[in-house]
């Protein structure tokens, strides 16, 4: 098995475009990147810790690959705006490309290079692309909160504008 660890805003939002993907084991949400252990949604949400909002991911390589995942995840949210994402402001809803080996740093330019040579942003990919440093699974209320809050998910689908930005730019497929 593979790890991919992958921020991009409210990590509610991460989880359901990857649980059905084949070769995609589990999708886990958590804290990445910053200086605290063991932190706490509350802890994180204070923009102290130095963590983001991320799902991590175990897959199988021999029947996905880590550029799949990154097509998923290009998908999920505004690779445009570094400082938060949507409604969600702060640095805990900063996305971000955690690599966890040469190949998966080299993938992730290789394909922000793509997206930004395609122009299917108004604006350039800058999503940061960072070295993996630890992760934290979130308290277990935020654990496929999809499935457990389908109503207010969606409602918080739409109301951020994530929704509508998805469909402006890819269509209706992470439905």
């Amino acid at each position: 098995m593979a790890y991919a660890t992958l921020a991009g805003g409210c990590f509610w939002c991460l989880v359901k475009p990857f649980t059905t993907y084949p070769g995609i084991e589990t999708v886990v949400s958590g804290y990445s990147g910053g200086h605290v252990d063991h932190p706490t949604y509350e802890s994180v949400s204070t923009n102290q810790t130095g963590h983001v909002e991320t799902v991590q991911i175990t897959y199988d390589p021999e029947v996905t690959t880590f550029e799949n995942i990154l097509d998923v995840y290009f998908k999920t949210f505004d690779p445009t705006d570094n400082g938060g994402q949507f409604f969600d402001r702060g640095e805990h809803y900063q996305p971000v490309i955690f690599y966890h080996d040469e190949h998966q740093k080299q993938a992730a330019e290789a394909k922000i290079q793509e997206l930004n040579e395609q122009a299917i942003f108004d604006k350039p990919v800058i999503t940061p692309i960072k070295p993996y440093k630890n992760f934290y699974p979130a308290e277990s209320y935020h654990q496929d909160y999809y499935k457990k809050n389908p109503l207010h998910y969606e409602q918080y689908q739409r109301g951020s504008g994530r929704k509508a930005f998805i469909e402006k730019h890819w269509g209706k497929q992470n439905d």
